[in-house]
């Protein structure tokens, strides 16, 4: 290791307190979707401290609309703005972006947290806070690697863009809308919890609806009524089936187990709205995983099929078949290949500021990285935190993970971008 690498590592190290200090600002902001405005204020302003080229701006859903990523916005934009800083290099080398948002999901009943949600206390080396794996300790990552090189003195050659985005955790709107403000580079690190894991793939999701239709009667001829709740946990049982079948049968090589890519399960299961009405309807939502090698048509024509095949085999949903329809989420999958430049940069980087070999393998979710591959830009996921801890209560990030993702993320600016030896 040379010696302008080995300064911005010890850079890093003495500013250890500093880096877990900034990821604690970072979560006490309770930037529940649709509340960043205070989070991207404060960073807007660290990035001004940077001397970085700062762009604030609302997204514009009229242009948002136009785009066939465009998912249909929960929440409107006012007051809710994305911020990307830029450092502008010497000249001669490749651009990298570093993509996060800053939202979160709701944290829940406080009583449901051993910590405070929004509080970023520390325990067994451990920061919990909601936010903490997803994906604040990635923002305090990303961040934290660009100011130590730039503090270490260092001059990179490459201009590096970093992107915090708004409205992750219901669309990837955020994302899309630097994309369409023009920002570009050579290559991008979604920084999504990855478990320190190289990922140059991430599975995708879609919501499913399934309506399964009985036989309405009333109260005083019961026999007469042929329950949607019957039927509809009929349908249920499919479904169940259906993902183990898929977790048998589908294969990636980056996902030797493929049960958490793979996820199909059901989130909501409905009938009826008053105890004395038989009820006609059962409602049925659900998620259902695909992997990256798959296309989205194609799981739901295998989704509906499976169920159409099922509902031939009963008596009574032979001539009342469930009726299929996808709404809502849908996160497309997306993957670069292992063997791309900007994955051996990162892989080397790891093995430069830790020591030992990453691990490579895919990311188990849909992520913001599928817009940006989308738009012509190679991009992988490499973050500290845990998927395990995504949305879960009392989300923790290892405080070690933290400053060893900020010194891979430091040399990777190094080895891509290009800087000055002097």
């Amino acid at each position: 290791m040379n010696e302008v690498k080995q300064r911005v590592l010890e850079e890093i190290e003495r500013r250890r307190g500093e880096i877990i200090g900034f990821l604690k600002r970072l979560i006490r902001f309770p930037s529940v979707t649709g509340e960043e405005l205070g989070i991207q204020r404060f960073i807007a302003k660290t990035f001004d401290d940077m001397d970085l080229q700062v762009d604030v701006w609302e997204l514009d859903i009229d242009e948002l609309k136009k785009h066939p990523a465009y998912e249909p916005a929960k929440i409107g934009y006012e007051g809710r703005p994305n911020v990307v800083g830029v450092y502008k290099g010497r000249g001669g080398g490749r651009s990298l972006l570093f993509n996060g948002h800053v939202d979160v999901c709701s944290p829940g009943p406080r009583e449901a947290w051993r910590h405070d949600p929004f509080g970023a206390e520390v325990e067994g080396g451990r920061l919990y806070g909601r936010g903490a794996s997803d994906m604040k300790s990635g923002l305090a990552s990303m961040i934290m690697a660009l100011r130590c090189v730039l503090e270490a003195g260092v001059e990179v050659r490459g201009d590096v863009v970093l992107e915090c985005v708004v409205d992750e955790e219901y669309t990837s709107n955020g994302t899309l809308g630097c994309v369409l403000r023009g920002y570009r580079a050579d290559a991008a690190i979604n920084c999504e919890a990855s478990d320190m894991e190289v990922q140059p793939a991430q599975s995708g999701s879609m919501w499913f609806e399934v309506l399964v239709r009985g036989r309405s009667a009333s109260m005083s001829r019961i026999w007469e009524h042929v329950s949607p709740i019957e039927q509809g946990y009929k349908v249920f049982r499919a479904i169940q089936d259906l993902y183990r079948i898929r977790v048998s049968e589908k294969r990636h090589p980056l996902y030797p187990d493929p049960r958490g890519a793979l996820g199909l399960f059901v989130g909501v299961f409905t009938s009826g709205d008053f105890p004395s009405n038989p009820p006609e309807l059962c409602v049925i939502k659900g998620r259902m995983g695909i992997l990256p090698n798959e296309k989205v048509e194609e799981a739901q024509r295998e989704f509906i099929e499976f169920l159409e095949s099922r509902a031939r085999l009963d008596p009574w949903l032979r001539f009342h078949p469930p009726e299929v329809s996808f709404k809502g989420y849908l996160g497309t999958p997306s993957e670069i290949s292992p063997d791309h430049p900007i994955c051996t940069t990162v892989k080397e980087a790891f093995r430069e500021a830790l020591g030992k070999e990453a691990l490579v393998k895919g990311h188990e979710g849909a992520s913001d990285m599928r817009v940006l591959v989308q738009a012509g830009i190679p991009t992988l996921i490499f973050g500290p935190g845990t998927i395990t801890q995504m949305h879960a209560m009392n989300e923790w990030v290892r405080v070690e993970d933290v400053v060893d993702a900020t010194k891979v993320m430091a040399l990777t600016i190094l080895k891509w971008c290009g800087y000055e030896e002097g």
